[in-house]
């Protein structure tokens, strides 16, 4: 028998424990963006900050299903059930309203959601600390991008129109998003880590994964990887000259 929508949130939110009293989990300040590809059957995320490993906390993509990014008081244990929910046919403004109606720290949350119809879902940290703001949103088709302790509203127009017009393949877009982000500011606070998590229908797991855990330029050293890397998620992007221009951008900042 199916559970309903609502039981399974309950459930969920029980087994995290939170409760009032209890301490915040940790912060984590970030820019990502969620995308699917329904001709491909391709979904991923990708995200940046200043925070280690962010690129194995945050994001959380499934074949045939969509992608998840939870952030800023972040809730890795949200990850794979949010998918489970979206596996159901749940729309992601269900999920997110269903989440954070009984979490006692909503408004420091920052989640995105996507599913592969592209149906897409965002909420920001409305409440969060002076030293989270800049924080934003946005979504497009096929897409979603937001970020929190961001330099500024570039960090989430400039990942949009990347994503956007980049010519090449599903994963090259999704960096060449990332790469956009970064070099607008990014992470006001630095570029400690960054990863790109993709998942395609008929493959298990993770089709396409790829992660900078610590480092002092963690996209352009993501970028450096994905250059090196021979794998059918490479498209006509030229990731060198891309690499390039931000190390030159980098070094006159």
């Amino acid at each position: 028998m199916r559970i309903g929508l609502l039981s399974m949130l309950a459930m969920l939110l029980g087994s995290l424990s939170l409760r009032a009293g209890e301490p915040l989990v940790e912060k984590t300040a970030t820019f990502s963006i969620c995308a699917v590809d329904p001709e491909t059957g391709l979904c991923g995320a990708a995200v940046a900050s200043k925070y280690p490993a962010v690129g194995r906390v945050v994001p959380y993509v499934r074949a045939g299903v969509g992608a998840f990014c939870t952030q800023h008081y972040h809730v890795p244990q949200w990850g794979e059930p949010v998918l489970d929910l979206l596996a159901e046919g749940k729309r992601p403004e269900e999920i997110l309203a269903g989440l954070l109606k009984n979490d006692k720290q909503p408004e420091m949350r920052q989640l995105g959601i996507i599913d592969m119809q592209g149906q897409a879902a965002v909420h920001n940290p409305t409440a969060a600390p002076e030293g989270s703001r800049y924080w934003g949103a946005m979504t497009g088709r096929y897409y979603c991008v937001q970020g929190n302790t961001l330099a500024g509203r570039e960090v989430i127009t400039e990942m949009a129109k990347a994503y956007e017009d980049t010519k090449g393949s599903f994963t090259d877009r999704l960096l060449a998003s990332l790469l956009a982000g970064d070099a607008v500011g990014g992470d006001h606070r630095g570029r400690l880590a960054a990863g790109v998590r993709v998942a395609k229908t008929g493959t298990e797991g993770y089709w396409f994964e790829l992660y900078v855990d610590e480092s002092d330029d963690a996209v352009v050293d993501l970028l450096g990887k994905y250059a090196e890397r021979k794998h059918e998620a490479r498209g006509v992007w030229d990731v060198s000259v891309a690499l390039e221009a931000a190390k030159k951008n980098h070094s006159e900042e």
